[in-house]
């Protein structure tokens, strides 16, 4: 409701003016020219500007800002050596990219359960870093980039290394178990299988929504049953990224007892191999 003016005053901006009207605000006297509609009734020119001074109007941008987690130097490294090891094995087979395998350095490094069992122990590692070809080469360092960025800036560059080696040996396990004796296999897919389980476990705790996750598994694990692909080492490498990445998440940031949380999951694994070895020999 617009407040009356009491008799005999004037509009405050223009004095030669009389007025019976005043502003609901600050009632000063103003007349018509001076009247701004408000909800209830009239204000006057300086509550109106001071009212639309108060708004906090939202900031312009030109564009949208997206927050992309940098790549850590962990991963950055990881592509580098697998990257770096391709070429050498292409270098050493003539030059030939599709078929590196023929290199001989090639052939002294790829996961072969029967030469490990023979004391080759490096086998259980170094066949992480080779691979069948570029596109073999161009899918897991895609993948290890996509997985890779996020997650080791989540969990802090050593306890991520530390599943990715865990989880490359566990797919190796696997392999010793699992695949053909007298085989080979290479690839770095055993470890970034583990870094997917360890993300669905981030995403678990975090209560993320895993169907975007269960997509990307469903699609791998379909990929592990096509020819020349191993399963085994798909499968072991996530089990036991998984149960790193429980270590390390669930581990409330106590560093010792991440610590021999993932001590004692190495042990297991070389218990494993030992027991795997063994097998293979009787």
């Amino acid at each position: 409701m617009t407040t009356p003016a009491r008799p005999g005053l004037a509009c405050y901006r223009h004095p030669e003016r009389p007025t019976q009207i005043s502003c609901v605000r600050c009632e000063r006297p103003i007349c018509p020219d001076c009247m701004r509609p408000a909800s209830v009734g009239f204000q006057c020119p300086d509550c109106v500007a001071a009212g639309q001074a108060s708004i906090r109007r939202p900031r312009r941008t030109t564009a949208a800002r997206v927050t992309v987690a940098k790549l850590g130097p962990v991963t950055a490294g990881l592509i580098a050596v697998n990257v770096l090891a391709f070429v050498v094995t292409v270098a050493t087979a003539g030059g030939q990219i599709m078929a590196n395998f023929r290199s001989p350095i090639f052939a002294d490094l790829a996961t072969a359960p029967f030469l490990i069992a023979d004391g080759q122990w490096w086998r259980m590692l170094s066949g992480a870093f080779l691979h069948y070809g570029l596109t073999h080469l161009a899918v897991n360092m895609f993948s290890l980039y996509i997985l890779g960025r996020d997650l080791e800036h989540y969990l802090g560059s050593l306890r991520y290394a530390a599943i990715y080696f865990l989880s490359a040996i566990g797919g190796s396990v696997a392999v010793l178990f699992f695949s053909t004796p007298f085989g080979a296999v290479a690839g770095a897919s055993g470890a970034i299988f583990g870094l997917l389980g360890a993300t669905g476990v981030a995403m678990y705790q975090r209560k993320a929504n895993l169907r975007s996750l269960v997509a990307i598994l469903a699609i791998n694990v379909f990929i592990s049953f096509l020819p020349g692909i191993s399963l085994a080492a798909h499968a072991g490498g996530f089990l036991i990224g998984a149960a790193a990445g429980a270590i390390v998440i669930y581990g409330k940031r106590r560093s010792q007892t991440i610590l021999a949380g993932l001590v004692g999951l190495g042990a297991v694994l070389i218990a494993l191999t030992v027991l795997g070895t063994a097998l293979l020999l009787s």
